[in-house]
């Protein structure tokens, strides 16, 4: 299942700090969205947007989507545990080859993914792509975890790749974002449609380097994720917290 996300606060300024971003979500409320979830064990799985490479935002807190959705979780769960197995730079098969063992050695019961970012950058197969997707992916959702893939920000739209580029990348990043989506579903899971998020092509949230987020992106990011995975929770997907690895620490 592909869940788009979509504002999830009032806009009050154009220039906004964390606390009154409409597309940003209060840790508070984060928590409660996410309180009923059935998930005690987060296993962090990719390169370095998962790993939460990021350029500091003045307004907003310094803190990864990826811990934003560790501290969550673990604020209604005593006992909570959690492993980060990201790296930055790494391919997807080298994610295959360093992250799959150790984390379903982990046996977690939600997994959170992103991978196959730095192979977008290059020429590549589609059907290689989708091969390598599913040779992570897929151990991981046969192991019992719920596995949340999130999508990329839309950077070759963004004006900040030269135009020579831009094209070809976007090409290359809507087809992952499309593979990672359809095999995400395919095994049960939830893709988070940030590739397809109103700012994902906001200038405004990049870092520096036009590569990777900023604190802001990494904010709004964040939103995404708990407004999507929220809703499921609402209409029953997983029902209340007690799931199969419930309690385990």
């Amino acid at each position: 299942m592909t869940v788009h996300p979509h504002p999830v606060r009032n806009p009050r300024r154009t220039d906004p700090v964390e606390s009154d971003d409409p597309y940003c979500m209060p840790a508070d409320a984060a928590a409660a969205l996410l309180g009923g979830l059935p998930w005690n064990r987060l296993a962090v799985l990719g390169d370095s947007v998962t790993a939460g490479v990021m350029d500091p935002l003045p307004g907003y807190r310094h803190r990864s989507f990826a811990d934003r959705f560790t501290d969550a979780l673990a604020a209604t769960r005593p006992g909570f545990a959690a492993l980060d197995l990201a790296e930055p730079h790494l391919l997807l098969a080298e994610i295959r080859e360093r992250q799959l063992v150790p984390a379903l050695e982990f046996a977690p019961d939600v997994v959170m993914v992103s991978a196959g970012g730095n192979d977008a950058f290059r020429s590549f197969d589609p059907d290689a792509l989708r091969a390598g997707l599913a040779a992570l992916l897929t151990p991981l959702a046969e192991s019992g975890a719920v596995v949340v893939t999130i999508g990329l920000f839309d950077l070759a739209r963004s004006g900040l790749v030269p135009p020579e580029y831009a094209e070809g990348m976007a090409r290359r990043f809507d087809t992952l974002d499309a593979l990672t989506a359809e095999l995400t579903g395919s095994l049960g899971g939830v893709h988070i449609d940030t590739h397809h998020h109103p700012l994902a092509a906001d200038p405004g949230i990049y870092a520096a380097d036009r590569v990777h987020a900023n604190a802001r992106g990494h904010a709004v990011a964040f939103a995404a994720i708990a407004d999507a995975l929220g809703r499921e929770r609402r209409l029953g997907r997983w029902g209340g917290r007690g799931g199969e690895r419930s309690g385990e620490a």
